[in-house]
């Protein structure tokens, strides 16, 4: 079967009633977690992951994975659509990729343009989504096939890669980054061995032989460490709202945002590829490159069209970008998509080379989905801004309870174990101090997902060659993983020393 044939049963399968409303309300969550500050994709995602398995319940496996991923899928690329909405009208990002957006998109928002500037960042992020979503289609099969070829050296050298990408760009330290990888892969060890069945780290503890559930841990650092955060720094002070006139950009407007448009696309596109790198980074590439080719670069961060429409254009497309590595070859190049990995696996969906083969239907759905799913953004953002705009105004004291209700319930409900609420609890504490004193938690989660799965690669390669580690050097494809993963740690390391400053702070 070729790729069209395949595309069309994937919409046959996105357009079963279900997953339709499935797919809606993945969006229309995914908006509302955009908006409102604090809650990121990944909490989000995290949140909802229990809560859809308890709705899927009923279904089929491959029909319940399928449904699952479509709304927390919808849930991620919603978000990066809901961030902007903060960033024009209060100058607060609603998630980390959204940041740039505030330079310039506040700024029109104070000059009485917001309704334009919300237009064109959601018909940017349509475009960055809907261009994503053909060049995935198109490099889906190819990336499958190479990767197919990968024996176990290649893939422990990749995800190593994987790992090293998103802890040497997370937060102000690459130390702090490195020791929260650690601990996941550390996190990863506890439970009974795959290979020889011997316990680790258990202490004779029935619980911890499965393992540590990476849900709980997910819901507890990301969801729970806002609430305790948002409990115990209280900051009262109301802010004012712009007011949105005019919801169509005129013309010129147009105009001046096609190009911004197409180059972010593109360029959120290669970024979201890279691992690690993630939509924070393109959106950050695109304002750059639209600052250094525009004719006039002094008016960039006074309320340009350009500077809201190429980094909004770009984190929407690098969001699309970063399920390729996910799907293809299941390496999950940020925070979020370790969650969506996670959630794969939880239905026994292996996300990699073999998943367009073993699961079509959980893929293709996927990327049909996704294609709905960006029609029924844009849909719902033109006429629905100012309904959304309200929900900013969401009391605290509303809000929190919800949370804290989801977070519960839902782990309780996959995990129906009192000791997995304790360590919520736990994870939710420690969640608020590690984010307070700077220690970013994506590469935590990022190294529980793929530290089994290093670990089961290693000891793979290591039995065909009788325990003899020049595997990984002399298979090329390996050693060129590696070279990159060991320039990729030590390239911001020089450059500290040189005196330049490195931050890019990784969500989405």
């Amino acid at each position: 079967m070729d790729t069209i044939e395949y595309l069309m049963n994937g919409f046959g399968t996105a357009l079963i009633w279900y997953n339709l409303l499935f797919a809606f309300v993945g969006v229309l969550i995914g908006t509302a977690v955009g908006v409102l500050p604090g809650i990121g994709p990944m909490s989000g995602v995290a949140l909802l992951i229990p809560v859809t398995a308890t709705i899927t319940g009923g279904l089929p496996p491959e029909q319940a994975a399928t449904s699952a991923i479509i709304l927390l899928a919808g849930v991620y690329y919603g978000a990066m659509y809901g961030g902007s909405t903060t960033s024009i009208l209060l100058n607060t990002p609603g998630e980390s990729s959204s940041v740039v957006t505030t330079l310039d998109g506040y700024q029109m928002a104070k000059k009485g343009r917001a309704g334009s500037a919300l237009s064109i960042a959601a018909i940017g992020s349509f475009v960055g989504g809907v261009v994503t979503i053909i060049a995935m289609v198109l490099l889906a099969e190819p990336l499958s096939n190479i990767a197919l070829k990968f024996g176990p050296a290649e893939y422990f050298s990749l995800m190593l890669l994987g790992l090293a990408a998103v802890s040497g760009l997370a937060g102000k330290s690459v130390t702090k980054a490195l020791m929260m990888t650690i601990c996941g892969l550390l996190l990863g060890t506890i439970g009974i061995d795959n290979v020889s069945g011997i316990a680790r780290f258990t202490f004779d503890v029935p619980w911890l032989y499965q393992g540590i559930e990476f849900l709980t841990i997910a819901v507890g650092l990301f969801a729970l460490g806002e609430v305790f955060k948002t409990i115990l720094e209280k900051d009262e002070e109301e802010e004012d709202i712009a007011k949105i006139n005019n919801l169509l950009p005129s013309k010129e407007e147009f105009k001046e945002s096609v190009g911004p448009i197409a180059r972010g696309s593109i360029l959120g596109f290669f970024i979201g590829i890279l691992p690690g790198a993630g939509a924070t980074l393109a959106s950050f590439f695109s304002y750059l490159t639209e600052k250094r080719i525009s004719k006039t670069p002094e008016k960039f961060g006074t309320g340009t069209i350009a500077g809201v429409a190429a980094p909004e254009t770009a984190n929407n497309a690098a969001s699309g970008g970063a399920m390729i590595p996910l799907l293809t070859l299941g390496i999950p190049g940020s925070g979020t998509t370790a969650i969506l990995m996670g959630a794969l696996m939880m239905y026994n969906v292996q996300p990699g080379p073999l998943l367009f083969d073993d699961h079509p239907d959980v893929a293709w759905g996927l990327i049909a989905s996704m294609f709905i799913g960006n029609i029924m953004l844009l849909v719902l953002n033109l006429p629905l801004v100012k309904v959304f705009a309200k929900i900013i105004l969401t009391p605290k004291k509303y809000l929190i309870p919800i949370i804290i209700a989801i977070s519960i319930f839902g782990v309780y409900a996959v995990q129906v174990s009192t000791y997995d609420l304790l360590l919520l609890l736990a994870c939710g504490v420690l969640g608020y101090f590690l984010s307070k004193n700077d220690y970013p938690i994506a590469p935590l989660v990022l190294g529980l997902v793929l530290g089994p799965m290093i670990e089961n690669n290693m000891r793979r390669a290591l039995t065909i060659t009788d325990g003899d580690y020049s595997i990984f050097f002399t298979r090329p494809l390996s050693l060129t993983f590696l070279i990159i993963t060991v320039l990729w740690l030590l390239v911001p390391v020089f450059m500290k020393m040189k005196g330049k400053k490195v931050i890019i702070n990784v969500e989405g």
